[in-house]
């Protein structure tokens, strides 16, 4: 081969190679800016999620309102222990 033709032999490959690039990158771009059309399954599985989640928010609002009216009892009852000690003591 002479240096003409290793020259336009590099020249094609290089082409080529850099043609499967671009094919590559625009079908990535293709694929990811492009999302499919959620499925009547995945519908009915996030809609299943948000009402689980829901049921969960309830339930977390009751126990965190429980807990309060504990801690309130509690604190209620320690007054009132300090006032007992506090008449023993004169």
């Amino acid at each position: 081969m002479t240096m003409t033709t290793k020259r336009l032999f590099a020249a094609l490959l290089a082409g080529a190679f850099a043609t499967a690039a671009t094919v590559s990158v625009a079908q990535t771009q293709t694929q990811t800016q492009t999302p499919a059309e959620p499925t009547h399954a995945e519908k009915k599985a996030a809609k299943k999620q948000a009402d689980a989640d829901k049921d969960a928010n309830v339930a977390q609002a009751k126990a965190d309102k429980k807990k309060t009216e504990s801690q309130s009892k509690a604190n209620e009852a320690a007054a009132d222990a300090n006032l007992k000690n506090a008449k023993k003591a004169d």
